[in-house]
């Protein structure tokens, strides 16, 4: 594939790119998440009602992982 940079600076535009990884990769990182070998890190939870408090945060920048929002209590 080719691209032009006159096209895409002018525009404004954004070109964002990825590795082409084996389908095998993702099958074996589902078994991996299904096994608990892998687990997400997860910084807090809010529940929906405390939305803004969940962005504000996020925002702050001050946590590690992952910050959820519990649409059901």
């Amino acid at each position: 594939m080719e691209l032009d940079l006159r096209t895409l600076y002018p525009c404004d535009l954004s070109f964002f790119g990825c590795t082409h990884q084996p389908a095998t990769v993702f099958t074996d990182l589902v078994g991996y998440i299904e096994a608990g070998e892998i687990r997400p890190v997860i910084a807090d939870t809010y529940p929906l009602r405390d939305l803004r408090a969940a962005q504000e945060a996020f925002l702050s920048k001050s946590h590690v992982g992952k910050v959820g929002i519990l649409v059901r209590e």
